[in-house]
């Protein structure tokens, strides 16, 4: 590779041939080159998308409508504004003036408040149909390649080359998939926003000739649902509740479980069916998970009340979604005992229940006497009914009346389904009877199972003073070392002593704890116990941590490690999860849960729960201490270690990654996150994240919800089965071990830096306007830790993002990257690392995530936020910032010889040239109105309500623009 410098050098990457390389869109829009591929890389979604003709249309024809919708609203005087100043952008980033620049930025601060925020509307309102003109083409790009080969039956067709019919039903038989939707706030569209906005992708996705009256038509729609989008408020007038976001996350949870997941599954069915494997009618190789009402972590709304709210609220969606499937059975299902017989087990079922249930409508009874397969189905809904009556008035099960949990109604269908087979209707009992129970058996009675998550102050505080009421201790139970806990937990996990039973004496924070335990308790009672199966402790630092929580559990009657006399009657209905979040705990995982394996009682624990130990990785908080590169280096070889320590102990591991939507908490195409794992670490079962804008970028339209679910699918599947071991022969992968090692240590050396640098703190609330992100009432969870302090060790890992992003320098996605390669090259491993990036998933997928975020990075507009709010003393943060992108761009440019895509595709510069146009206006209008805020806060001046509003209406179009919050 020739040295810089050298006579045939590469020219110098720059920024906007980053951009150009992998776009502006979203990273979830990112799908494999070639479907199939086990090693396979991601493609930028623009090499397909940016360039086609029916998109471009489709963006022009929406941005015309929007035009002629701003005149209607606010006269052409507004529409010719926006063109001005559009014209002025354009000039200034294709003729790369700074004269021409100042002069926008000057016209800019000359704006009344009225026409700055008719102008952010206006700017942001592009963005949004715009991306929303993409969901639509990605659609169309799916629906396009159905006649090919797809992601499930390229990951079947590799199983079975592999290992045969039999590799295939084991891998499937050990499927779970989980995604896990969560109330993080990184999405800053409200909900009556997205609705609009799905309303036009609708329209837009129905095909009509142009100049065709069917044209028209359509567009005289899409111009009332603009002008309809226009007039809707953009900002929450408040912070929703968690029952709020727990609605928000139904909307599209409904949508997935009614749509998308039995698409999926039928398409899975029919694959294996080639094969002769045959997929269990009860099996649910993808299950839905939520944290929405049951993560408390630093948050006090989340009250044992809240949780019990939220559940009810997710049974009483589950029971519509079980009644509506069994209605389309019912219509379906109309085969008559005169040509058909049932099953004698069914016959007595369905005379058992009409004994049962002698409120059956006697019409109903009449008109299908000779049908009992409808009889009997109609025996399902009424139990169903029941159930949902039952839960709302929290009365106890009764048998035959309503269900105790999503088993006994799966078994009911079992029975239909069964009779079915045998009397001449296998096609429907291998049909859209399987289809229904797999659905049903996925959503259960519940929906989503809830994961619990709290701080592991919490749970020792509980235990604390439970411990120090009875004076069992020598001294009180805050005085002891983490060592002297965790002797004095694993004793009283192992005696059969309660401490309390369920109820407690506790008072104030200590029993708001207890009574988490309790709600799961009766949750489990009255809804089945896959309602809630785990409970998340973050900060995790001691196998104290973990005992705590299990003798809590205990108290509650959710875990009895001892039984009866005889020993039968132990159970453990709560698995304990240990979540780590900061690089030490990381690199000491293996200790942590060698210690906890080690202890006889919690290791009885985990075999109660089938001997699988989940572990959560957070990799915000990680990435927030230590900088992308060593986050995702120390997540990587964290895996290894928990693989390996688990299977010491003969105990299967389940991973739980807590991904956020950007990179920087680290967020990455989903499909190569999975396939990057290494060797071994997955067999079956996984769970991640899915976060604020990442949710309705992937799941808002049926289609995309569709192709999301089945990519996951693949991915596992093909993870599973064909990557039990490294790829790499083990003296490369020793060998990159090193060189990246080396990389990592670098990069957290100049992270560091940065991070310890004194000024920091004050730099980063001065360049960014991170001190809004309260006004936008986006989450219901405060955005520091209680009792953080005011530094920036107590702020989130959201917040943290969210101002690096808003001020286009973003560095949680890319910071330290640029030392770390060129220490490594430095030290003789250029050529190594040209073959990582070649041959390593892991390594290729962390190039690909930095070039991305890289590429919505652009320190010339962070320089405008510098040079307008940061005080001079200040402004050497941003030196060093802009040090480590020159360098960062240069090494990725050296490492990955891509430098001239522009050059090559002038219709994608068309299409990120337009994207600029409209979002540095928005940066622009943005650093005014910060700096007038600012001043009058420091004058100490009332803020104006139409300021206030403008400012953070900027934030709203930034976020719709770079199409990341946080």
């Amino acid at each position: 590779m020739a040295r810089p410098g050298g006579p045939d050098a590469r020219p110098r990457l720059t920024p906007r041939t980053r951009r150009a390389q992998t776009g502006l869109t979203s990273w979830n829009a990112q799908r494999p080159r070639a479907r199939g591929c086990q090693a396979c890389r991601v493609t930028d979604p623009d090499e397909t998308t940016a360039i086609d003709p029916e998109l471009r249309a489709d963006v022009r024809r929406v941005s015309t409508l929007l035009g002629e919708s701003l005149v209607r609203q606010g006269g052409q005087r507004l529409l010719d504004l926006v063109e001005d100043v559009r014209v002025q952008i354009k000039q200034a980033r294709t003729q790369a003036e700074p004269d021409a620049a100042e002069h926008a930025r000057a016209a800019l601060k000359q704006l009344d408040l009225a026409d700055a925020t008719a102008l952010v509307r206006a700017f942001a309102s592009y963005f949004q149909l715009a991306n929303t003109a993409e969901q639509v083409h990605r659609v169309r790009a799916i629906e396009a390649s159905d006649a090919e080969e797809g992601w499930l039956e390229a990951a079947v067709r590799d199983i079975v080359a592999e290992g045969g019919p039999a590799l295939l039903a084991d891998t499937l038989a050990a499927t779970d998939l989980r995604p896990v939707f969560t109330a993080h706030p990184t999405e800053a569209s409200r909900r009556s926003v997205l609705l609009k906005l799905r309303d036009i992708a609708d329209e837009l996705a129905s095909p009509t000739a142009e100049g065709s009256a069917a044209r028209r038509r359509q567009d005289v729609r899409l111009a009332e649902t603009i002008d309809l989008l226009w007039q809707t408020d953009e900002l929450r007038l408040a912070s929703p509740t968690p029952v709020d976001e727990a609605r928000n996350a139904l909307f599209y949870l409904d949508a997935i479980v009614t749509d998308a997941l039995p698409a999926v599954l039928t398409d899975l069915n029919a694959l294996c069916a080639e094969h002769g494997v045959d997929v269990s009618a009860t099996a649910a190789p993808i299950r839905l998970g939520s944290w929405i009402g049951g993560d408390r972590d630093g948050n006090p709304f989340v009250t044992p009340a809240v949780t019990r709210e939220v559940l009810q609220l997710q049974h009483e969606h589950a029971i519509t979604h079980a009644l509506a499937v069994v209605a389309d059975l019912i219509t379906a299902l109309s085969v008559s005992a005169r040509l058909a017989p049932v099953s004698e087990e069914l016959a007595e079922s369905l005379a058992a229940d009409l004994e049962r249930l002698p409120n059956l409508d006697a019409r109903l009874l009449a008109i299908n006497a000779e049908e009992p397969y409808r009889l009997k189905l109609s025996c399902v809904r009424a139990k169903l009914a029941n159930t949902r009556q039952r839960n709302r008035v929290g009365a106890p099960h009764e048998a035959g009346l309503d269900y105790a949990d999503a088993t006994e109604l799966l078994d009911e269908l079992q029975l239909v389904a069964d009779s079915l087979e045998v009397h001449h209707g296998a096609l429907a009992a291998h049909g859209r009877v399987r289809t229904a129970m797999q659905a049903l058996a996925a959503s259960g009675l519940h929906l989503a199972t809830l994961d619990v998550r709290e701080h592991s102050d919490a749970h020792h505080e509980a235990v604390g003073a439970l411990l120090d009421r009875l004076g069992v201790l020598d001294r009180p139970y805050a005085d002891l070392t983490r060592e002297e806990r965790r002797a004095a937990l694993s004793a009283e996990l192992a005696s059969r002593r309660p401490l309390a039973g369920r109820r407690s004496p506790l008072t104030g924070h200590e029993r708001q704890t207890f009574d988490v335990f309790t709600a799961i308790a009766e949750a489990q009672s009255r809804y089945g116990r896959e309602v809630i199966e785990t409970y998340i402790v973050s900060m995790t630092h001691g196998v104290d941590d973990i005992l705590a929580a299990a003798i809590l559990a205990r108290e509650a009657g959710l875990v009895d490690l001892h039984g009866g006399a005889d020993g039968t009657g132990a159970h453990a209905d709560l698995g304990m999860v240990a979540l780590l979040e900061t690089i030490e705990e990381l690199r000491h995982c293996a200790e942590l849960v060698d210690g906890l394996l080690s202890d006889p009682s919690f290791r009885r624990l985990v075999e109660l729960r089938g001997n699988r130990l989940e572990v959560m990785l957070g990799y915000s908080d990680s990435n927030k201490q230590a900088g992308v590169l060593t986050s995702q280096w120390e997540i990587h070889q964290a895996q290894r270690k928990l693989r390996d320590v688990t299977r010491r102990h003969g105990v299967k591991l389940r991973l739980f990654h807590g991904r956020g939507g950007s990179v920087g908490r680290g967020g990455g195409p989903t499909y190569d996150a999975i396939m990057a794992q290494p060797g071994g670490v997955l067999d079956g079962t996984i769970k991640f994240t899915e976060q604020g804008e990442v949710i309705s970028d992937k799941y808002s339209l049926p289609a995309l919800a569709r192709d999301n679910l089945a990519l996951s699918l693949a991915a596992v599947l093909s993870a599973t089965a064909l990557h039990q071991h490294p790829r790499q022969p083990a003296e490369d992968l020793a060998r990159w071990d090193a060189v990246l090692q080396v990389a990592s240590d670098a990069a957290y050396d100049a992270y560091s830096r940065l991070v310890s640098d004194p000024d920091l703190p004050a730099y980063f609330v001065a360049s960014t306007p991170v001190d809004q992100l309260g006004a936008l009432h986006i989450g219901s969870r405060p955005s520091k830790r209680p009792d953080s302090g005011s530094g920036i060790e107590g702020l989130r890992a959201i917040p943290w993002v969210f101002g690096w992003t808003q001020s286009r320098q973003i560095i949680p996605g890319w910071f330290g990257v640029g030392s770390g390669l060129k220490a490594a090259r430095e030290a003789g491993h250029e050529a190594d690392l040209a073959q990582m990036l070649q041959q390593w998933n892991f390594f290729a997928t962390v190039a690909s995530n930095v070039s991305m975020t890289l590429a919505k990075t652009d320190l010339d507009v962070a320089s405008h936020y510098v040079d307008s709010l940061v005080p001079e003393d200040l402004r050497h943060v941003f030196d060093v910032i802009r040090a480590e992108y020159e360098l960062t761009l240069a090494e990725l440019a050296r490492l990955t010889g891509e430098d001239h895509l522009l050059d090559t595709q002038p219709r994608l510069q068309r299409t990120l040239a337009v994207r600029d146009q409209y979002l540095d206006p928005i940066s622009y209008l943005q650093v005014e109105l910060l700096r007038r805020v600012r001043a009058l806060d420091a004058a100490g001046e009332a803020i104006p309500d139409e300021l206030q509003r403008a400012l953070l209406v900027t934030v709203n179009g930034v976020a719709a623009g770079l199409r990341n919050t946080g």
